[in-house]
């Protein structure tokens, strides 16, 4: 039997087990009101079929071990997944994820609610898994919008936001780049538009969490029923751009060290927030690395300057490194594309790439075993006829 570890709250944490009577969290903010969470007639219409099963929806507020946090109609409750959704998940992919609507069957007198089923995703932003690199992990579900928030402090890396932004457009949601920290630095415009040149049409707002009128323009994002992400690494302001927009302190934060600009890790976990005046932010951990998953014609998307040189090159399949009549090379040598660029592009496509060998070759293997295994079946079955 699963058991969830009860959480660590001596730093402040959220306590995720903390409920009022018959394990319901009364939380004014959700209470009897689904659709400022999100929830609409295309949902209600994928639900269908749970209704009639006299199940009720609900979306993951907190993901915790092996237990969550589900907004429901009448207030929050805890869930467990069932034993039929644990036995029908054919990847870590299928389980629920913060953002996710759900299936619930009420919680009975003692014990938590089971998650039965998760609803189909309209949007999912996804990276391969630590550890495993035949793994999807599923971040966030059902975003709106993505906002990709990097700090204009030391920690400034426009690679690693060209990163984030080449996985974001892959989520099926809309992009936009927060940089945060404008008041630490003598020029925040200019080095936005080191971003705004990788960026395309996506986006870019230059803020600070000390200048709360400059976050106003995230709000437009946010209107009743709409749902963002915000994603990044450690202490570029994610948490305390959430509290910023609550108006009040409900995220633990903390400041980065001095000697790289770089986060603590203070969110431990991802979690959905409601806003006041409708919307919902999801907040998540600081991300130490993002790793690739199928990131399909997104690079392309991604890279759209690139890909337009490219339609010169010589050769229809030109890599972009050694071949004669290159038209990209040609664009860095003249200085019209950076050579920083061009070397990003092709870092990600050789990534890409070696992801897709990866999970390839884990599906053969898979797809092997199990045919050795229904080989043994008949045969042991052949076996068993011949006997009798």
């Amino acid at each position: 039997m699963l058991r969830a570890r009860a959480p660590d709250l001596s730093d402040g944490g959220i306590d995720p087990y903390s409920t009022g009577e018959n394990g319901i969290h009364e939380d004014p903010a959700v209470h009897n009101d689904l659709t400022r969470l999100g929830w609409d007639t295309a949902f209600e219409e994928a639900f269908t079929p749970h209704a009639a099963e006299g199940l009720l929806p609900g979306r993951i507020v907190l993901e915790h071990t092996h237990i969550y946090r589900v907004a429901m109609a009448g207030g929050e409750v805890l869930g467990r997944v069932s034993g039929r959704l644990r036995h029908d998940a054919a990847s870590r992919a299928d389980f629920p994820t913060v953002g996710d609507w759900v299936a619930m069957a009420p919680a009975p007198h003692t014990g938590d609610a089971r998650i039965l089923a998760v609803l189909p995703r309209r949007s999912r932003f996804s990276r391969r898994a630590a550890g495993d690199p035949t793994e999807e992990q599923v971040v966030a579900a059902n975003i709106d919008t993505v906002f990709l928030v990097g700090g204009l402090d030391g920690d400034f890396n426009p690679r690693r936001i060209e990163r984030y932004l080449l996985v974001a457009r892959d989520s099926g949601a809309a992009p936009v780049i927060v940089l945060n920290k404008a008041d630490l630095v003598e020029a925040p415009e200019a080095m936005a538009a080191s971003v705004r040149a990788l960026a395309g049409t996506v986006p870019v707002h230059v803020v600070s969490c000390r200048d709360a009128a400059s976050l106003a323009v995230l709000r437009e994002y946010l209107s009743p029923g709409r749902t963002g992400a915000l994603l990044g690494s450690s202490g570029v302001g994610k948490s305390t751009i959430v509290n910023r927009l609550l108006g009040h302190d409900l995220l633990r934060t903390q400041d980065v060290r001095e000697s790289d600009s770089r986060g603590r890790h203070t969110s431990t976990a991802r979690q959905l927030v409601p806003l006041p005046g409708g919307g919902v932010l999801i907040d998540t951990p600081g991300m130490r690395e993002l790793q690739l998953w199928e990131t399909g014609e997104a690079l392309a998307g991604a890279f759209e300057d690139i890909e337009g040189i490219a339609d010169a090159c010589r050769f229809r399949d030109c890599r972009h490194q050694q071949e004669p009549g290159c038209a990209v090379r040609a664009a860095v040598a003249a200085g019209a594309l950076a050579a920083g660029r061009l070397e990003s592009y092709l870092k990600l496509q050789a990534e890409q790439a070696h992801q897709a060998r990866q999970v390839d070759q884990r599906a053969q293997l898979d797809e092997k075993r199990r045919t050795k295994a229904a080989t043994r079946a008949l045969q042991k079955r052949l076996n068993e006829k011949d006997r009798h």
